[in-house]
């Protein structure tokens, strides 16, 4: 008898394959082919709880149903994913629709699901519905109650979370819009239990505090549940006692909520909401030339006319003024005057013949003529008076004898009366 150590291999048995042996893709695709040509696994409805649900990128949505003893993976493709109105969120109970196959590198099955539907969700819209209608009776929803958005917003307040997307849209919005305009961000949960409080504490705050003209309410699309926030009363009624205007942006545009039929506008989307909140500055400058080449146009229009007025009344006004009369008097004064100067000229010149006929005669009967051809004229030494007569002066008495070209005293020596006396 042989000894054998202890560990020793016990002998092996090699036995020959009876077939050739098969790849690991080869088995993969034949399981693969059993799974894609059963009936049953290609038009399958599966119920269970969702988890470790994640939007890729790429659009895809990878997650997991469960149940109490077993697991499934799951794949949404994105074509499916932006079918489906809404993705549930973790520990979510649904019913998913979809095929079994096999994901040939892992080598592990799959569920491919291409649609999706919560359990319970008759409860959630019930809800909704009678709380829309009792609402609606109240008056909350009346169109009369309503308020026009301001045209030309200063401020502008927003209620939503601070790291949500739709803060972004809204901001980009308003800043290709309308970036005069200044935000005010009222910070809130925008999804959960503790969102509700929040959101009403933050419309108050902004109608509170601060001095804007507007308020948005918004948050980016989500599952009924994940919006279930906007359908809380306590949110309608605080953007119903708001004292500016409040517009909801709330979802996609076929996601409805309590808070859009209570905001004075409601938004199919928050980018929309900003469009809605502020005017496009292009439009207004476009409306602003348009206004502005209008005004000049009226007022071109209106000076002309004017300016034709003004040549009407000013030939109305020369015809009637004074001044017409005045220089037609003024003609006739300077006519007069010439016929005036004319007139006198004449009868000067008549007068001056008449002076000169009587000068000629003076001067033919004038002293001094005779004086011219040789005679003298004697006056009175003492007295002036013209001697006339021998008789009139006295021998020695001092005479003037005036000559045509001046005079000169003389005495007298004898007169022809004292001549006969002595004779």
């Amino acid at each position: 008898m042989s000894f054998k150590p202890p560990g020793y291999p016990r002998q092996l048995n090699f036995f020959a394959p009876s077939a050739e042996p098969m790849t690991v893709t080869q088995v993969t695709r034949y399981v693969k082919s059993l799974l894609d040509s059963d009936y049953t696994l290609q038009d399958l409805w599966v119920e269970g709880e969702v988890s470790n649900l994640k939007v890729t990128a790429s659009g895809h949505a990878y997650f997991t149903l469960k149940d109490g003893r077993a697991s499934l993976r799951c794949v949404m493709w994105r074509s499916n994913v932006r079918q489906q109105d809404l993705l549930p969120r973790d520990g979510q109970s649904v019913l998913a629709h979809g095929q079994i196959s096999v994901y040939e590198v892992a080598g592990i099955y799959q569920f491919y699901v291409d649609r999706l539907q919560l359990v319970g969700m008759g409860r959630l819209y019930l809800e909704f519905e009678a709380l829309k209608r009792r609402l609606a009776e109240e008056g909350l929803f009346d169109t009369s109650r309503k308020r026009p958005l301001p045209p030309l917003p200063r401020q502008l307040g927003i209620v939503t979370s601070p790291t949500a997307a739709a803060l972004r849209d809204i901001l980009n919005v308003l800043s290709r819009r309308y970036p005069s305009v200044q935000v005010v961000l009222s910070p809130t949960l925008v999804q959960g239990d503790q969102a509700p409080p929040q959101i009403v504490a933050a419309i108050q705050a902004l109608n509170d505090h601060a001095d804007v003209d507007a308020i948005i309410v918004a948050r980016g699309g989500g599952s009924l549940e994940e919006l279930w926030a906007f359908n809380d009363e306590r949110v309608a009624r605080a953007i119903v006692a708001s004292r500016v205007p409040v517009i909801s942006g709330v979802g996609h545009e076929v996601d409805f909520t309590i808070a859009d039929f209570a905001a004075d506008v409601r938004a199919p989307t928050p980018s929309a909401a900003a469009e809605l909140a502020v005017p496009d500055r292009v439009e207004l400058m476009t409306g602003l030339y348009e206004q502005r080449t209008r005004l000049v146009r009226m007022l071109q229009r209106r000076l002309g006319d004017s300016r034709q007025s003004l040549v009407y009344l000013a030939q109305t006004l020369r015809r009637n003024s004074p001044i017409g009369r005045i220089e037609s008097l003024r003609q006739r004064v300077d006519e007069l005057s010439q016929d005036g100067s004319i007139h006198l000229g004449h009868l000067l010149g008549l007068r001056r013949e008449q002076l000169n006929g009587l000068a000629g005669r003076l001067a033919t009967l004038s002293p001094f003529a005779t004086l011219d051809r040789g005679y003298a004229v004697v006056c009175h030494g003492e007295t002036g008076r013209v001697v006339t007569s021998v008789r009139q002066v006295d021998r020695g008495e001092r005479i003037v004898v005036r000559l045509r070209d001046g005079e000169f005293d003389a005495r007298v020596s004898e007169t022809g009366a004292q001549k006969e006396k002595d004779e």
